[in-house]
């Protein structure tokens, strides 16, 4: 939705949002005018409370109340007027404090379903909202077996078996010189390649198949090194997730005593959209956090102090008015170096990581239609493998909840490397 503000009326929209999210009640012009150092008459705050509303971005629940923000009005606000820069730090700060160090923490599966579990309860705790976060699945499948295989001339397929048996494949050509290579000669180098491949990688996940040491290959198959690189990238790709994995729940206690989830009716369609049909409810969240349209980025960086963070790792309304349809969900484009756990720093190269907004009725599942979804996407590798979420009212405090999604992700993904 584009909407051309004047700095006043973005200033107004953003106070009016602020002490909406922090009061529940209706925000007026007297209001305004008294806890905000604006400047201007109640009569001008009102003019401009008019104009917004008009727009879309507020709307009057009752004829003699005050504002509230809509859908488009909180979408502006997100996109334009936050600042989540300013809480990055502290959500950061306040997150490992309550994490075991990423050191102690195993990537085999049975072990990371409690990490998670835990990391689960932690965000919680910390955002008073739902907390959503997919188990990984590319750790259910681990190599068994492989085979190269020429099945014409130049033409190679790789051949994998998984522990569970499934079969996944990948064909592609062979670098070639001026001349067809011997059909015999590949043939036996192809063997040996596999034998290679599989004492390097029986047993991994298939989130780690690109993770070779290229230096044992002998000088004579060197000529191979990034044919097979692009083989087990191409297969590694391949192996993101395409059905539902376990997705774990929690905060619903916490979340229940809001406001937003007075009303019984939605409220039993939401859990029950929860606990039944967790199939939809993945679908979204990963496709949430996966997505890579961004139309409106916003960088922020980790401020200094983000250095000294790993000494902490040691130790609303139904009927208001929907102003957008769906599929105009916005991301925010993070450039902030991701935090490195082990050691206690920023990684030195820099990682895009896309934290998505879904707000009210840009939800594609009707009992989330009143409420809003952040997520974004933890990696083990360079693959997606699950995603972090919370959900929650639209009246939420958006900063420190983006800042905790992607604590929360980037904690998962170092647990993973």
């Amino acid at each position: 939705m584009q909407v051309s503000l004047s700095d006043r009326q973005q200033h107004i929209l953003a106070c009016t949002v602020r002490h909406y999210i922090a009061t529940a009640e209706p925000v007026g012009s007297k209001v305004l005018a008294a806890d905000y150092n604006l400047n201007i008459s109640p009569a001008t705050i009102r003019a401009c409370l008019g104009m917004l509303e008009k727009e879309g971005l507020l709307y009057q629940p009752h004829t003699s109340s005050g504002r509230v923000p809509s859908d488009s009005g909180y979408r502006i606000y997100v996109d334009q007027l936050l600042a989540p820069e300013e809480y990055l730090n502290s959500q950061l700060d306040s997150f490992l404090r309550h994490c075991p160090p990423v050191g102690t923490v195993t990537a085999e599966n049975r072990h990371f379903d409690e990490v998670v579990r835990g990391a689960a309860q932690i965000l919680a705790t910390l955002s008073g909202y739902i907390t959503l976060i997919t188990l990984p699945q590319a750790l259910h499948n681990h190599l068994r077996h492989l085979q190269l295989v020429q099945v014409a001339p130049a033409k190679v397929m790789l051949i994998v078996v998984t522990d569970n048996y499934l079969t996944q494949s990948v064909l592609m050509d062979l670098p070639l010189g001026k001349e067809l290579p011997d059909g015999e000669l590949v043939d036996r180098e192809l063997q040996i390649l596999s034998n290679f491949l599989l004492e390097q990688l029986r047993g991994q996940s298939l989130g780690n198949l690109a993770k070779l040491d290229w230096q044992e290959l002998d000088r004579q198959f060197a000529k191979y090194a990034d044919f097979l690189r692009d083989l087990l990238r191409e297969l590694q790709r391949r192996s993101q997730p395409t059905s539902p994995s376990p997705i774990m729940i929690h905060g619903l206690a916490e979340a229940l005593r809001l406001p937003e989830f007075s009303e019984l009716q939605q409220v039993q369609m939401l859990l029950h959209l929860l606990e039944q049909e967790q199939e939809q409810v993945w679908q979204v969240i990963f496709d949430a956090s996966t997505d890579q349209r961004s139309d409106h980025p916003l960088d922020h960086r980790l401020d200094a102090r983000i250095d000294n963070l790993s000494q902490c790792s040691s130790q609303r309304p139904s009927q208001r008015p929907s102003q957008r349809s769906q599929g105009q969900e916005r991301s925010i484009l993070t450039t902030s170096a991701p935090f490195d756990f082990a050691q206690g720093k920023k990684l030195r190269d820099l990682n895009q990581r896309r934290v998505k907004v879904v707000i009210g009725a840009e939800n594609p599942l009707e009992p989330m239609r009143s409420y809003t979804l952040i997520a974004a996407p933890y990696q083990q590798g360079t693959i997606n493998v699950g995603s972090v979420g919370v959900l929650g009212p639209t009246r939420m405090l958006y900063e420190k909840a983006i800042a905790l999604v992607e604590a929360t992700a980037d904690y998962l993904s170092a647990s993973l490397s």
